[in-house]
């Protein structure tokens, strides 16, 4: 044997007694280290989650085109005059139509096929029932909802859509690029038309170009019902084809429209055009909306052109959504003044250092990320364009609002070339494409429309706060087991072996009830009789309290307040809920990272403190009773119902008049009326564990 294995293996392997003790490997060391200074690094790791969070703003990277076969801006438009003069006269005769003409028949409707096929477009009538969207908690995620008939439903309640396709000379059918512009063809007003003007000025250039390698489906949306849901039926059908006759077609005289339907090729991107008031700046404003269901976003490419073409070649005025309140917020402007001052420091320092930006484009910055990351938590698409994201079809929502009244014709024919030339130059970027968007992120979170955070930046923020929760969760279980070793003379091994199973048997117990409390609503809303959401609410809290004192009394040891030889250790029973916790959330951040950031912002902290408040409300010792306050502090915030108030309150919305019970009713039927995974989640994973935290703190200890 060599000198260098001899000792290698004096030091890898000790004798004591005959027995070898082999050195652990790295890895667990680490772990032992980590799980025995648990204390110390939960503190350092939940602050460095929460100050990376607030750092995001910061981290924010320009955005840039990503495929170089989209070349933005490379060719010059070729909309002429007379385009933009279609796109007025058929506003005018919109306009002076309804004047003239009152009613709910599909007049608007015919007038706009019309147009269309004078332009050289295939057009056709879609009819689609005006309701339909319903939960059902055994198709929550079956994808996009299907239409069910709804009864005896009179022909004019029927939305129509209009549909009108140009072949593209250059092109095998293959793919298609829609362009969707909701109308409400009863209540529509004057800003709503506007959209038309756009739109027809596009179509009449599209028409005649030779360039084209995509079908262009011009799809008005009857918007009498919502934006969303006349989009959604027509998608419906266009990817779904139904061969029975269906009562719609019954309609069809009555109407005088025809049912035939026509299709295009696979759907490459979408845009959404609605003119939606006044601009409130001296410039036409563009608002970008992109959230879809549960947290999808479209490809950033997509926003990238429409960001680059409408700032660089039009001159629009782009914004995406902003939590207002924060702009106003003291301490955030505080932190933004101390993040600046400490970018100055850091260029005095190396002027390569580009740390730190100005107080006010970090409150800008916070605003923007903070809207972002809430309306992808909600998990409800901010805009029509939410149902192609159903069928993973990349598509935004395009709100414009003039710096003029309706009123005002001088204005409008440089508002419709404008307009008609953004659109033109984004459907020949994405013309361009030989495949679907791939090149840039779908996974990020928007600080303005020109600055982004990747999935591999926000991320970090998660992984920080989530990092505390195994360890803590190891080292509690083993000082629960030493605790019952050193208190137990008889079989305390298999007693300390078998624990965990009645923690576990009080954490399953109130999962499941978590997941019984999750499907109430739907039977709730089964009752006969108009309800409101108040009384609603009342019978879902009422029936939801029942069934937990059922759970505590059947169960054995499931109540916080059951003898202490029967319960479960609060050290184990506090592990096992905070690996429950750790799953529900790491589960989460798979189908919506939004909703799982902000609930491990909830759940860490109140999983990490809480503990029995009776020991340290006896010991009378002022760390003693901070502890049993902050434990109180962050249950009484960790409730559902309360963080929804506080949440409503941070947004601007206010508390004033508020019905706490049927307001949060509301906005949880919103979640499952649009097969929100924040829905599951908030039943599921964060009602239990808030419940299980209730437990600990109460326990007998």
């Amino acid at each position: 044997m060599s000198t260098e294995h001899r000792e290698k293996e004096e030091e890898e392997v000790k004798t004591d007694g005959g027995s070898p003790k082999i050195k652990p490997r790295p890895i667990v060391q680490l772990g032992i280290f980590l799980i025995s200074h648990s204390p110390v690094f939960s503190v350092v790791f939940s602050a460095a989650g929460v100050m990376a969070l607030l750092l995001l703003p910061l981290l924010a990277k320009n955005t840039y085109i990503s495929e170089n076969a989209l070349m933005p801006g490379s060719a010059r438009s070729m909309l002429s005059h007379r385009d933009v003069s279609d796109g007025s006269k058929l506003v005018n005769d919109i306009q002076n139509f309804r004047l003239n003409h009152e009613g709910q028949g599909v007049e608007v409707q015919r007038l706009i096929g019309k147009y269309m096929s004078e332009m050289g477009a295939e057009v056709y009538y879609q009819k689609f029932q005006p309701d339909g969207n319903h939960f059902h908690p055994l198709h929550f995620f079956s994808g996009p909802a299907s239409y069910t008939d709804l009864g005896n439903v009179s022909c004019a309640s029927y939305g129509v859509n209009v549909a009108g396709i140009i072949r593209a000379p250059r092109g095998d059918g293959k793919e298609s690029i829609v362009l969707v512009t909701p109308y409400d063809f009863i209540n529509g007003g004057d800003y709503e038309a506007l959209s038309f003007g756009i739109a027809s000025s596009l179509f009449s250039l599209l028409a005649r170009v030779t360039w084209l390698s995509k079908d262009i489906i011009w799809l008005v949306a009857d918007s009498r019902y919502g934006d969303y849901r006349p989009v959604s039926a027509w998608l419906s059908e266009y990817h779904t084809p139904s061969f029975e006759v269906s009562d719609l077609s019954k309609c069809d005289d009555e109407l005088n429209i025809s049912d035939s339907f026509r299709r295009a090729g696979t759907v490459a991107a979408a845009l959404v055009v609605k003119v939606d008031g006044r601009s409130e700046r001296f410039e036409d404003t563009l608002s970008i909306y992109a959230e879809a269901s549960n947290g999808q976003m479209p490809n950033l490419d997509l926003i990238n052109v429409v960001n680059y073409l409408a700032v660089h070649r039009q001159g629009f005025y782009v914004k995406v959504e902003k939590v207002v309140s924060l702009l106003s917020s003291s301490w955030l402007k505080t932190v933004g003044e101390i993040l600046e001052a400490v970018g100055k420091v850091a260029r005095t320092l190396n002027p390569d250092w580009k740390f730190g930006i100005p107080a006010a484009d970090y409150l800008e910055g916070s605003a923007t990320l903070a809207s972002s990351l809430y309306s992808q938590a909600l998990g409800i698409p901010t805009g029509p364009h939410g149902a192609f994201r159903d069928y993973q079809v990349d598509a935004i929502t395009l709100k414009v609002s003039p710096r003029f009244p309706p009123g005002n014709k001088g204005r409008q024919h440089e508002f419709f070339l404008r307009g008609a030339q953004l659109l033109e130059g984004t459907i020949r970027s994405v013309n361009n494409l030989l495949e679907k968007f791939h090149q840039s992120f779908f996974l990020y979170l928007l600080t303005s429309p020109g600055k982004f955070i990747s999935v591999g930046v926000y991320m970090i923020a998660f992984a920080l706060l989530v990092a505390p929760l195994p360890m803590v969760a190891a080292s509690l279980y083993i000082d629960g087991c030493n605790t019952l070793t050193n208190a137990t003379d008889n079989s305390a091994e298999n007693l300390k072996s078998w624990k965990w199973l009645r923690a576990a048997k009080q954490v399953f117990a109130l999962h499941l009830l978590g997941f019984i409390v999750t499907l109430l609503p739907y039977f709730i809303s089964q009752l006969p009789g108009e309800q409101s959401p108040t009384n609603r609410s009342i019978v879902w809290a009422t029936t939801s309290s029942s069934l937990l004192l059922v759970t505590f009394v059947t169960i054995p040891g499931c109540s916080p307040f059951s003898s202490r030889p029967h319960g479960a250790n609060w050290t184990v029973l506090k592990s096992v809920t905070i690996s429950a916790a750790f799953i529900g959330l790491c589960l989460m951040s798979i189908i919506n990272f939004a909703t799982a950031e902000i609930g491990a912002l909830l759940l860490v902290p109140m999983c990490l403190m809480v503990r029995p408040i009776k020991p340290d409300l006896r010991s009378g010792r002022v760390k003693s009773l901070l502890c049993a306050l902050c434990s109180m502090v962050l249950v009484t915030i960790g409730f559902p119902v309360m963080f929804f108030a506080i949440s409503k309150g941070l947004l601007g919305e206010g508390l004033v008049g508020l019905s706490l019970g049927g307001e949060f009713w509301t906005w949880l039927e919103s979640l499952w009326a649009w097969k929100s995974a924040t829905y599951l989640y908030i039943g599921m994973v964060h009602l239990p564990c808030w419940l299980l935290c209730l437990c600990i703190l109460f326990h007998p200890s």
